[in-house]
C-alpha cells in the first residue's frame, strides 16, 4: 500500500479540480426535473467540465462510455446516462470527476426529482448525514479506521443496508489511489491503523440502501443495483487532512458541512 502525501501546490491543484467537480454538482440540483433526460444531464456536465478548462474524468476510464454516472432509485453506483426521463418521485444519485494539471476532483450528490415519498427524503437526508459524520473524523494524528466507523456508526443505527462491495479510495494523480476507505469497519481493515497526516486527500463515498446491502451489476458491465431493488442514495466528497483539520475541496458554494 502506498500512501501519498501532496505538496501545498499539488493540494492547491486538487482544489481547483474539486471546484469544477463543485459547480458540475450545482448544476447538476438545478437541472435534476421531472422530464429531464440522464443524457441531457450528462451533456450539460461535459459542457461546464470543459468549460472550465478541466477534463472529464470518467469517460473512458476503465472503458467506461460517459461523461458522469446518473444512477436511479434502486442504481446504487455508475449509472450509465441515457434517453431515460426522470419522473416526479425518482431519487436520481450524480458522481462526477474531473482533471486539472493531471490532478482529479471527485463527488456526488443524490438529489429528489420532484416531491419524494419519505422513506426517500429520509434516506437522501441520512447519507449525506453519513458522509457528514465521516468528513468530522478526518484530523491529523486521527486512524483512518475512525472515519469508517463514524460513517457506519451514523447509519448503521438507522437500519440501512451499508453497501460493502464499494468503497471510498485516495485520490491525487490517480482517480483510485491508495487507501481503501470502507464506509463500515471490517474484521480486517484494509489500511490496518493507517494515520491521517496533513497533505494526505481522501475520497469519502457513503452508499445506503432502504432494504438489503447486497448488490448485483447489470448486463452493461457497469450498473450497479441493489438486490431487492429498494432505494439507494449515494454521497461523496474529496477531503484533505490539513494541519488542524480538513478541508472539503469539492464543497459548493454555500453548502454548509
Amino acid at each position: 500500500m502506498r500512501i501519498t502525501v501532496k505538496s501545498p501546490r499539488e493540494m492547491e491543484i486538487m482544489r481547483r479540480a474539486g471546484q469544477v467537480v463543485a459547480k458540475v454538482l450545482a448544476l447538476m440540483g438545478e437541472k435534476v426535473r421531472p422530464g429531464v433526460t440522464t443524457e441531457e444531464l450528462d451533456r450539460a456536465a461535459a459542457e461546464l467540465i470543459r468549460g472550465e478548462g478541466a477534463e472529464v474524468a470518467f469517460k473512458g476510464y476503465l472503458g467506461y462510455p460517459k461523461h458522469i454516472c446518473v444512477s436511479v432509485n434502486e442504481e446504487v453506483v455508475h449509472g450509465i446516462p441515457s434517453d431515460r426521463r426522470l419522473e416526479e418521485g425518482d431519487v436520481v444519485g450524480v458522481d462526477v470527476g474531473a482533471k486539472v494539471e493531471g490532478y482529479y476532483g471527485d463527488a456526488a450528490v443524490t438529489l429528489p426529482v420532484g416531491k419524494v415519498d419519505e422513506d426517500t427524503r429520509r434516506l437522501i437526508r441520512d447519507t449525506r448525514q453519513a458522509l457528514l459524520a465521516g468528513i468530522k473524523a478526518v484530523r491529523p494524528n486521527a486512524r483512518l479506521k475512525d472515519v469508517s466507523r463514524a460513517i457506519e456508526s451514523y447509519a448503521r443505527p438507522k437500519g440501512y443496508g451499508i453497501v460493502e462491495e464499494y468503497v471510498g479510495h485516495g485520490i491525487g494523480k490517480a482517480m483510485h489511489e491508495d487507501p481503501q476507505i470502507p464506509n463500515y469497519v471490517p474484521k480486517s481493515y484494509p489500511a490496518g491503523d493507517l494515520v491521517l497526516l496533513p497533505g494526505m486527500a481522501l475520497a469519502l463515498e457513503p452508499m445506503l440502501n432502504l432494504g438489503t446491502a447486497q448488490v448485483e451489476t447489470l448486463d452493461d458491465g457497469w450498473t450497479v443495483v441493489t438486490k431487492d431493488r429498494r432505494r439507494s442514495a449515494h454521497f461523496e466528497h474529496t477531503v484533505a487532512v490539513t494541519a488542524d483539520g480538513h478541508e472539503v475541496l469539492t464543497r459548493m458554494d454555500g453548502e454548509e458541512i
